[in-house]
């Protein structure tokens, strides 16, 4: 059988084709590796420090819990001995009453975006002062709260509580619409076969579909507040002896390690090493619990 002339042009068209494939293949098999060696030379660059910040709190900070009463007994004064019990109430009690302050009306405002505000011009007003809130610096907040209510008074517990549920608020907002808008619009539709009122099918139909989408929401925003110092610098402030009243100043974990690692004395140092470990073992415990139960949500 006789080759033509375009059979042999076809072939070297043919084998044109299979070279310049292959070498497209080859070239992005190389973008791809070097993409791949890039992420994860930053992801052993970030561990490596996250790592290495984990080990020396943990030393340091078990170390000043062994020396030191930290449950046991308050602040001390400059070279003396004590604990951290005042801080860690103090810091109990703003953390608890920002968060039952805030979530309430964060969770109300967020079942209004999602269920009641659909094109309306106040949920798209609502929306946007919530995404502005949510990015506002701490420090801004704890400046307002100052000027509102500390500037003139006194410092106290109170305006501690109020300016960590504004940093409640827009987290809670968004993770309840989000959560919301999850649940299917079938089980909406079905409860309004069945004739259910709008305000049941939200409290007995969507929000308990979302609950754990909501519980988790409201743990991550408790986290947030746990370790928030600029709020508090301008609110509560702190207080070196031990006290309950939320009208008067209060001690708290954040600004204890503020002030206690900028002195020059070595055992508030250790308490400082001690509080920032309480501080992490909390935010830690509350994020893998928010884990938890958003897994056990999606199974």
């Amino acid at each position: 059988m006789t080759t033509t002339p375009a059979d042999s042009a076809m072939s070297d068209i043919g084998s044109f084709d299979d070279r310049y494939n292959k070498s497209l293949y080859n070239k992005r098999r190389l973008i791809n590796k070097m993409g791949l060696g890039f992420a994860m030379s930053a992801m052993v660059f970030g561990l490596f420090w996250l790592v290495w910040i984990l080990i020396t709190l943990f030393v340091e900070g078990f170390q000043g819990m062994v020396e030191m009463p930290i449950f046991l007994a308050d602040t001390p004064p400059p070279m003396g001995e004590g604990g951290l019990r005042n801080a860690i109430v103090g810091s109990i009690m703003l953390a608890f009453s920002g968060l039952f302050i805030g979530a309430p009306i964060g969770l109300m405002a967020g079942i209004y975006l999602a269920e009641f505000s659909q094109g309306s011009k106040l949920g798209h007003v609502t929306r946007f002062l919530n995404d502005i809130l949510l990015s506002a610096p701490s420090i801004v907040i704890g400046l307002f709260i100052y000027a509102l209510m500390v500037k003139g008074n006194s410092f106290s517990g109170w305006a501690g509580a109020l300016a960590l549920a504004l940093i409640v608020i827009p987290v809670v907002v968004r993770t309840t619409e989000n959560m919301l808008n999850l649940v299917p619009n079938t089980l909406r539709e079905a409860a309004y076969a069945l004739g259910t009122p709008k305000w049941q099918l939200v409290s007995k139909v969507t929000v308990k579909a979302a609950k754990a989408g909501l519980t988790t929401g409201i743990l991550l925003a408790f986290a947030r507040i746990t370790g928030e110092t600029a709020p508090l610098l301008f609110t509560a402030l702190n207080n070196q002896y031990f006290s309950t009243d939320m009208s008067q100043p209060m001690a708290n974990l954040p600004n204890t390690i503020y002030q206690f690692a900028m002195s020059p004395y070595d055992n508030w140092h250790s308490l400082a090493w001690a509080a920032a470990l309480l501080i992490t073992g909390a935010v830690l415990a509350l994020n893998v619990l928010a884990r938890f139960i958003g897994g056990r949500e999606q199974k």
